[in-house]
Parts: structure tokens; C-alpha cells; sequence
């Protein structure tokens, strides 16, 4: 594989999802998308995530390329999708915890570029839970002629 994909999704209201509880996160306080999506976009292309790593990563380096990540909001759901060539232990959803703390307004959207450029795990946002959190797919090179929907497209290969 050369990419992986992932989808954070969390119900934005005041009540706990009781139904698919398992599957999403929650967060009661409202949620600016919009602003989260903004911010999260200086987090795409090949960059050093030490702020998004785990304490436990165990891997020998923290350059990772993002290729891309978005933050819509679909009625009550913020749905966060990202896509690397790799991950490091938590990123994602330590991600996800730093766009959370932007989504709520108590730090700005320029907040994100900080973080990214600081490398500093202990001041970025908490680790969002890891109910929300799925695997998509692993992506493929092109060449290996496997369906659309896990080849990866020749621009970002």
C-alpha cells in the first residue's frame, strides 16, 4: 500500500448517541466545521507530525505525508477524512483532538500551523476517543490494476 484512509466521525449535539454509540464520537459543545477545515489544511503535504504522535509511537521518525484532509459537517455529524502514506500511533485522532479545541473556539484556526511547527505533543490538543475513528482502505498503485475504489490516483503516488 501507499496510502491509507481514514474517517473520524462524531455526533456535534447535547445528547450521547445511544444507537451507534461504538462507532461515533461525541461532542456537545457546537462545533465550527468550517473553521476546522481551515485550519486542518496546513497539516497536508510532507511534514513532521511529532505533535501528533503518541508518547508510544515507536517509529523511528515523524515525517508522514498527509495528502489530504477534510472536515464537513452533515447535519449533527463532523465527519474528519484524511489520507497519508502512513500514519503515526494516535495521529489521527490526535488530530482530530487539536481540531476540536479549534472547532470550539478557544484557540484560533492559526493555532494548527503552531502546533504542526512547534512539534510539541504536550501543548497540542487531547487525544479524541477512539470510538469515532475507521479504517477505510489501503490505496494502490495504478499500475496493479485493482478496483478504483483502493487504487491510488497517479498525482499523489
Amino acid at each position: 500500500a501507499r496510502a491509507r484512509r481514514y474517517r473520524y466521525t462524531l455526533v456535534n449535539r447535547i445528547a450521547r448517541p445511544a444507537l451507534e454509540r461504538h462507532y461515533l464520537s461525541w461532542e456537545r459543545m457546537p462545533l465550527d466545521a468550517d473553521a476546522m477545515q481551515r485550519a486542518a489544511q496546513v497539516l497536508v503535504g510532507e511534514n513532521d507530525f511529532s505533535a501528533f504522535r503518541t508518547v508510544h509511537c515507536q517509529a523511528p521518525h515523524a515525517m508522514r505525508n498527509l495528502h489530504a484532509i477534510s472536515v464537513t459537517r452533515q447535519g449533527e455529524r463532523v465527519i474528519v477524512e484524511v489520507q497519508a502514506n502512513a500514519f503515526l500511533h494516535h495521529m489521527v485522532r490526535n488530530i482530530v483532538g487539536s481540531l476540536l479545541v479549534v472547532g470550539r473556539g478557544e484557540q484560533p484556526e492559526a493555532w494548527v500551523a503552531e502546533l504542526l511547527a512547534g512539534r510539541d505533543r504536550t501543548v497540542a490538543g487531547p487525544t479524541a476517543p477512539a470510538d469515532g475513528l475507521v479504517f477505510i482502505s489501503p490505496l494502490y498503485p495504478a499500475e496493479w490494476h485493482l478496483p478504483s475504489e483502493v487504487t491510488l490516483p497517479a498525482a499523489t503516488g
